[in-house]
This record gives structure tokens, sequence and C-alpha cells, in this order.
């Protein structure tokens, strides 16, 4: 079995900017540097057969090259104990115009189509028990927090395998942008 999903990898110094963000959140298990990504789809666990109609399909993707930038800082779920730290995007239009030829690439071969509203945004830690209050101060001091926008020329079909040091990703497949 593979367990998948479709992501943007983040240049270097926009990681870099993202690990200066790292600390003063109790409760935070912050996530490595070479985890940070902006999921498309996660598609989770899939036979050989149906992995590679998805290496396949993806190919037949067009999309033309786009600029985002990181930009702004929140939690999940919104209005319930917070269980996930983000940085958003900006612009979104581009990456969510992707997003849905993706999915509608999935969906195409059978797969189960996402069940939330897309929110493209990059995980920076996993939160455990953090006081709101705490929470509400890291946000309020980092609230303008925005980096370069970068360009995006391509995407990843990506496995990950769960072991007890966490989640190990591996590129499977690359998508060139036009």
């Amino acid at each position: 079995m593979y367990r998948l999903f479709v992501a943007i990898d983040l240049p270097p110094d926009i990681v870099a900017r993202l690990q200066e963000l790292c600390y003063g959140v109790p409760g935070a298990k912050w996530v490595q540097p070479e985890q940070m990504h902006l999921t498309l789809r996660f598609i989770g666990e899939v036979d050989g057969g149906v992995f590679r109609e998805i290496k396949e399909g993806l190919a037949d993707i067009q999309s033309l090259t786009f600029s985002l930038q990181v930009k702004g800082l929140g939690f999940f779920p919104p209005r319930k104990t917070p269980r996930v730290l983000w940085a958003g995007i900006a612009p979104v239009e581009e990456v969510c115009g992707l997003r849905n030829r993706i999915e509608n690439v999935l969906v195409g071969m059978g797969l189960t189509p996402e069940g939330r509203k897309y929110s493209p945004h990059i995980t920076l830690a996993r939160l455990h028990d953090t006081p709101l209050a705490r929470l509400g101060r890291f946000l309020a001091g980092n609230g303008l927090f925005a980096t370069e926008p970068f360009p995006v020329s391509e995407f990843h079909l990506y496995s990950s395998e769960l072991t007890s040091k966490g989640a190990f990703h591996a590129i499977e497949a690359s998508y060139y942008l036009r």
C-alpha cells in the first residue's frame, strides 16, 4: 500500500523564514524543515495499481507557472480547541486552480472527492493543550508575517511512511508547469 499526497515544495529561503517562527508556543510539536510543504491534495492509502494510475493521470494536468507568497498565520479548527498552527498563502487563485485540476483528475479515476473546502496553508506545528492566550499572543506578535513571492514551476506526488520517529516523505513523481 502507498500513502500518498500531492504538494508544492518550498524554496530553502522560505523554509528558513518559517523556521524562525518555530518557538514560544507551549504544547507545539514543530514541523521539521524538510517536512514543510504546501499540500494540494491528501490522497491516503492506495494499492500499487491505483498508485500507477494516479502517477500517470497527474502527468496530464496542464497549468501555467505562477508565484505564491507565504502571508499570515492562523490555526485550525477556528472555533474549537486549536490543533494546527499554520502559515497562509497569497494569492490563492492560481494554487486553487491547480488544486482543482488535480482533484478533477483524481475523482475522475474513482477516488473519493475531498470532503472539506480547500484552505491552502503550510503546517508549522501540531498543538497539544496549548493555552489559547499564549497562542493569541504568538499570533498577534507575528500577525504581519510575510515572505517575498516565490515562483512555482512544479508539483510532486509524495509517498508518506509513518514511523515511530514521525512521517518520512519521498517524492514519487514530479510534474512541471508550463
